[in-house]
């Protein structure tokens, strides 16, 4: 199984990836890693990251030069057409050439989603590909999807982001019948915009789908669905939401622990109970988003990540191939096949 690994893509690249990399050799029995970007700058990173390494690791390393970089302050489709020798544009054909098994960069959102539709192409019968983060909610873990990819839907987008959602929680997460539930500013049917009232009307009449209706936001946390499906506007505003509290009370919780003598001791002995919740809130401990509706496997990383996220993420996609998720969304779709990239 081949790993790409964009080397540029992030802020603590190219260091950050070549940690990463080598940290999903140790753990992925099987893997190879493919590294890009600028030779020069690849090479050291790798050189310091595996330095000390088990002799086999860099064997399974091979390093590729992508002179081109895509930042954050580019067009992404422009960017896309003209930078190709960039490792976005040079990962997403070779996954859709077949000489990799999956893609995963912690680089330019835009650019990355560019590269799926132009570069890697939609599976047919997928109109927009989406973002979808695994989030906690106490008991496990919920699929958000779309998280940012498209802030203007229709209710078609909605109703294959549930199909795709489904499907990734089947592979990824062993749920054999994944609750599908819409967000929504009430419980009942006919709340809502004219979105979600026509999403789920879709969503209800399709019963390959276990969908449970609507979910307020209050509820998203609590259990109510395994795949909570919104447009890409709202799932971006609950995504930094999320983060925002879970910082945010991170901090208050700090504070009070250490405001008194008494609160410091009972803190010494919470500390393990402490670690577990910070550990459950971590997002580089689920790695990234996958991209779905890609003809591939794709995991867009979390801009700030650091070494053991981007572990996390290949280890992802390492799940996504064995999983089988790509075929599973082909099989709920009504026209299976592929659609080719433009």
């Amino acid at each position: 199984m081949k790993i790409y690994l964009d080397a540029m893509g992030g802020d603590n690249a190219p260091q950050a990836p070549a940690e990463g990399a080598r940290e999903a050799l140790e753990r992925y029995e099987g893997l190879e890693i493919e590294l890009a970007g600028p030779i020069e700058q690849v090479k050291a990173a790798v050189d310091a990251a595996f330095q000390g390494a088990y002799l086999p690791l860099p064997a399974l390393l091979v390093l590729t030069d992508c002179p081109e970089v895509i930042t954050n302050c580019e067009a992404p489709v422009m960017a896309v057409r003209r930078k190709k020798q960039s490792a976005i544009v040079d990962g997403m054909l070779k996954l859709r050439d077949g000489k990799v098994d999956a893609f995963v960069s912690a680089g330019s959102t835009g650019a990355v989603l560019s590269g799926g539709m132009f570069r890697l192409g939609r599976l047919r019968g997928i109109d927009r590909p989406a973002l979808a983060p695994l989030l906690p909610n106490g008991k496990g873990y919920f699929l958000l999807i779309d998280c940012g990819a498209n802030v203007d839907c229709r209710p078609e987008y909605l109703h294959q982001f549930a199909m795709m959602g489904s499907a990734y929680m089947q592979g990824m997460r062993g749920i054999q019948n994944p609750r599908i539930g819409l967000v929504n500013n009430g419980a009942e049917a006919e709340k809502g915009c004219a979105l979600t009232k026509e999403a789920y009307a879709l969503l209800a009449a399709d019963k390959r789908l276990n969908f449970v209706g609507n979910v307020e936001a209050r509820e998203i946390t609590h259990d109510q669905a395994d795949v909570i499906v919104c447009d890409g506007f709202v799932g971006n505003v609950i995504l930094k939401f999320m983060e925002g509290v879970a910082g945010t009370l991170m901090g208050i919780i700090k504070k009070e622990l250490l405001s008194d003598t008494r609160s410091k001791v009972g803190a010494l002995l919470a500390k393990p109970a402490f670690g577990r919740v910070k550990k459950a809130m971590d997002y580089s401990e689920v790695g990234g988003a996958p991209l779905l509706g890609v003809r591939g496997s794709v995991v867009k990383a979390h801009g700030s990540s650091n070494g053991h996220a981007l572990a996390c993420a290949i280890g992802q996609a390492v799940q996504m191939i064995r999983g089988g998720v790509v075929e599973k969304i082909e099989a709920l779709l009504p026209q299976g096949g592929e659609q080719p990239a433009q």
